[in-house]
C-alpha cells in the first residue's frame, strides 16, 4: 500500500439510495466519495488500497484488497456493481465480493465515473493531471458511457483558458449524477456547482460568493524545478444523500488544507447549509431525514481490525540472469520483497538505489530481495542491470507478469513474511520517507516470532 497520497486532488461520486431514519449512508470518507450498495455504504481508503464497507451505524464490516486497488479514489453504484476510480484514471467495475467484473480506459487523459438513474459519465479527474494539454472548444465537458465504459456521447462544452496548455485543470471537477439522470458538476477551481439535465441543458449555477473575481489558471515561476500554477482549489467531491440533497465537499482555503460541507437543493441549487469541518480528516454520513454526522477518519478505519493474511499467488518459477531457476517455495523461512519492474519505467529508475540501499541493511538469513523484470526485450533489460548493478537477485519476467499478477503499473513491489503471506502492497515509488517506513515493518517482521 502506498502509506501517504499528500495532498491529493479530488473530486467524488455516490448514488443515492434508500435509507431509514437513524440508519446513515456514509457519503465521504475523508476527501473520497463512496457508494450505497445492498444496504453498505462502499468507501475508497487510498492510503490502504483498499474499499471498506461500512453499515448504518458506520461499523466497518467488509474489506476488498488486492492488486486491483492501487489507489482508488471514488466508488459509484453500477446495480449492484461497485465502479471505482482510480487515481491514474482508469474504472474498474467490481462485484461486492471483489472480483473485477471489467476495467475501462480513461476517455479523457484521466477520469473520474459517476452513476445513477440508469446512466453513467465521466469527467476530467482532479485526482491527477498528468500532463499539460490543450483541447479543442469543441471538446465535450462530460462524457456519457455504455455499460462498457465505452464513450457514446458528450455533454456540454470546455471551457479553454488563456494559457491553453492548462485546459486538463481548467475543466477537471466533482461529478455525480442523480436518480432521474441529471447531471452535478462542480469545476476543480472555480466556485460554481452546476445542474444538467439528461441532455446537457444547463438548469443551474450555483455559487458560494468566495471571490470577488475569478481568473483562468496561468503559470507562475517554476520553484525547485517544479511546475506551479496559480488558482484556489475549490471544489473536492460531490454526493446525493439519501434525504435527495446534494452534499458538496470544498475547500476551505486555497489550498483546501480544511474543508467544508456545503448542502444544495437540488431543484433551485439553494445552498441550505454550510458546515466547517476542519483539517482533519473527516467522515460525513447523512441518514433519510437529512441529519449530519460527522467522524474522525482514523479512529473509523481503526475499527476494521486485523485481516488474515493471504497468500502470495500465483507462486513463480523464474529464471535469474545466470539461468538458474528461482522459486517461490526457496524464499520460505526469510521476509521477502518481491519487486516488479521494467526498463522503460522512470519511477523503477529512482527506486532502484533506495533498494539497494534497503537490502545492504539487513542479513540474508532475514530478509532477501527478488526483482523481477517485466521486460520483453531482453537486452534492454541487461542494459538497465548493467546500469545500476542491483546487489539482489534479477530474474526474468519475459513480460508475462502483469497477466499474472494484476499490478496496475509499474513498480509494485509486494511484502512476504516468512511464511510467504502478503505483509503489504507497495505502488509506485513514494521516495525515501517510503523506504524508511517500509525499512522498520520488515524489522517488525524479522523480530516477529
Amino acid at each position: 500500500m502506498r502509506r501517504s497520497l499528500g495532498a491529493v486532488l479530488l473530486a467524488g461520486l455516490v448514488a443515492a439510495c434508500r435509507a431509514t431514519p437513524g440508519e446513515f449512508t456514509l457519503l465521504f470518507l475523508g476527501r473520497f466519495p463512496a457508494a450505497a450498495v445492498h444496504g453498505l455504504s462502499w468507501a475508497p481508503d487510498p492510503d490502504n488500497s483498499r474499499l471498506v464497507a461500512f453499515d448504518g451505524a458506520l461499523t466497518p464490516t467488509r474489506a476488498i484488497t488486492g492488486p486491483d486497488l492501487a489507489a482508488p479514489m471514488a466508488v459509484a453504484a453500477i446495480g449492484d456493481r461497485l465502479l471505482v476510480t482510480e487515481r491514474t484514471g482508469e474504472g474498474v467495475l467490481f462485484d461486492t465480493a471483489g472480483h473485477v467484473v471489467r476495467e475501462w480506459q480513461s476517455p479523457f487523459v484521466a477520469a473520474v465515473y459517476a452513476s445513477g438513474g440508469g446512466t453513467i459519465v465521466a469527467a476530467r479527474s482532479p485526482y491527477y493531471i498528468p500532463q499539460f494539454r490543450a483541447e479543442p472548444d469543441t471538446a465535450p465537458l462530460i462524457a456519457v458511457l455504455d455499460t462498457l465504459g465505452r464513450p457514446v456521447a458528450g455533454l456540454a462544452t470546455i471551457h479553454v483558458p488563456a494559457t491553453a496548455p492548462l485546459t486538463q485543470l481548467a475543466n477537471a471537477g466533482a461529478i455525480t449524477v442523480g436518480p432521474d439522470g441529471a447531471i452535478y458538476f462542480a469545476p476543480l477551481i472555480r466556485d460554481e456547482i452546476r445542474k444538467y439535465g439528461p441532455g446537457g441543458d444547463l438548469r443551474w449555477t450555483a455559487k458560494r460568493g468566495l471571490f470577488r473575481a475569478e481568473t483562468d489558471p496561468e503559470y507562475l515561476p517554476p520553484h525547485g524545478g517544479q511546475i506551479r500554477v496559480k488558482n484556489a482549489l475549490v471544489n473536492i467531491a460531490l454526493a446525493l444523500g439519501p434525504d435527495g440533497r446534494l452534499y458538496v465537499l470544498g475547500a476551505a482555503d486555497s489550498a483546501a488544507t480544511a474543508l467544508r460541507l456545503d448542502v444544495v437543493d437540488t431543484a433551485t441549487g439553494t445552498i441550505l447549509a454550510m458546515r466547517q469541518l476542519g483539517t482533519v480528516p473527516t467522515a460525513v454520513a447523512v441518514d433519510a431525514r437529512g441529519q449530519v454526522r460527522t467522524e474522525p477518519v482514523a479512529p473509523l478505519l481503526a475499527r476494521t481490525g486485523g485481516r488474515p493474511r493471504e497468500p502470495f499467488e500465483p507462486p513463480f518459477a523464474l529464471p535469474d540472469l545466470a539461468g538458474d531457476t528461482v522459486t517461490t517455495a526457496r524464499l520460505a523461512g526469510t521476509v521477502t520483497l518481491v519487486n516488479f519492474w521494467a526498463s522503460w519505467c522512470d519511477p523503477c529508475r529512482e527506486e532502484f538505489p533506495h533498494m539497494a540501499a534497503l537490502y545492504r541493511e539487513f542479513g540474508r538469513k532475514d530478509f532477501t530481495i527478488v526483482a523481477i523484470s517485466d521486460d520483453v526485450n531482453e537486452a534492454k533489460m541487461r542494459a538497465f542491470v548493467r546500469e545500476f548493478g542491483p546487489p539482489f537477485p534479477i530474474l526474468v519476467g519475459g513480460g508475462r507478469m502483469r497477466a499474472a499478477y494484476r499490478y496496475r503499473g509499474l513498480p509494485y513491489s509486494v511484502l512476504l513474511d516468512r511464511r510467504g503471506r502478503i505483509v503489504e502492497r507497495i505502488f509506485g515509488f513514494g521516495g525515501p520517507r517510503e523506504f524508511a517506513d517500509l525499512s522498520s515493518t520488515i524489522a517488525k517482521e524479522i523480530a516477529a516470532p
